[in-house]
């Protein structure tokens, strides 16, 4: 079980969403950085803005390729 489940969550443990939405924006991965690549899991894209793994330009790569395929 989690040790916290019912409790409510510390404020230093919340992620802050204004600095989430402009890392998302901002960030830029690095392509010849393995760990920043696009990647998938059983539910679709993973990654977080934080670590540069979920980025508008993943977003936008992920749409091209869907794009350059269905044509």
């Amino acid at each position: 079980m989690y040790a916290h489940a019912g409790e409510i969550a510390p404020f230093e443990k919340l992620t802050n969403i204004p600095d989430l939405l402009s890392r998302y924006f901002l960030l830029k991965p690095d392509p010849g950085n393995e760990k920043q690549r696009v990647a998938f899991g059983t539910s679709g894209h993973r990654g977080t803005s934080l670590k540069k793994t979920f980025t508008e330009n993943h977003i936008l790569a992920i749409v091209q390729a869907v794009c350059d395929y269905r044509s």
